[in-house]
């Protein structure tokens, strides 16, 4: 097999185990937090003294911007989702740059995860809350945390296009 094929594969490998993982991390991770805070009750759990781990359902989208009390609402926040990770997961299957091809995986596997959360469960388990004194970061999860570091990756990748030079 020769190298350029070799390296093809890993690139087209590459966003959709960053997908898988981040989608996997998450649900693992929000699996055992729901459990976690069922077993105890919701009360925070100060880890540091800017940092607790807590329960938080958000009905909304980013820091529960756009709320909607009714079904109404978490559908068409699950279509919209469901719609922007199509675009994105199609962008990662046409990448032929790993850490592109990555960056888009890991915002598919978010968005992904925090769609599972709103099909199985009503709303979106959040439970990291960074804050000073009595201000409080919006909580949020891995999802997210996976979100942003793919956009992150792609804000970087645009500026230094050599840092994806390889195939």
């Amino acid at each position: 097999m020769s190298k350029g094929r070799a390296d093809g594969r890993k690139v087209l490998l590459a966003g959709p185990l960053a997908a898988l993982a981040a989608l996997g991390a998450d649900q693992l991770f929000k699996a055992w937090q729901i459990a976690f805070f069922a077993a105890r009750g919701d009360q925070p759990v100060e880890v540091v003294p800017f940092f607790n781990f807590v329960m938080v359902w958000n009905r909304g989208v980013s820091f529960g911007a756009f709320a909607q009390g009714g079904d109404g609402g978490r559908w068409l926040l699950i279509a919209v989702t469901a719609a922007i990770t199509v675009a994105v997961t199609v962008f990662m299957l046409q990448s032929r740059r790993r850490w592109s091809a990555m960056g888009y995986g890991l915002i598919a596997g978010g968005a992904m995860g925090n769609i599972v959360d709103r099909l199985l469960r009503g709303a979106v388990a959040d439970g990291f809350d960074f804050h000073v004194g009595n201000w409080h970061w919006p909580a949020f999860n891995l999802a997210d945390t996976s979100i942003f570091i793919g956009a992150a990756l792609l804000i970087i990748i645009s500026l230094f296009p050599a840092a994806d030079k390889h195939k």
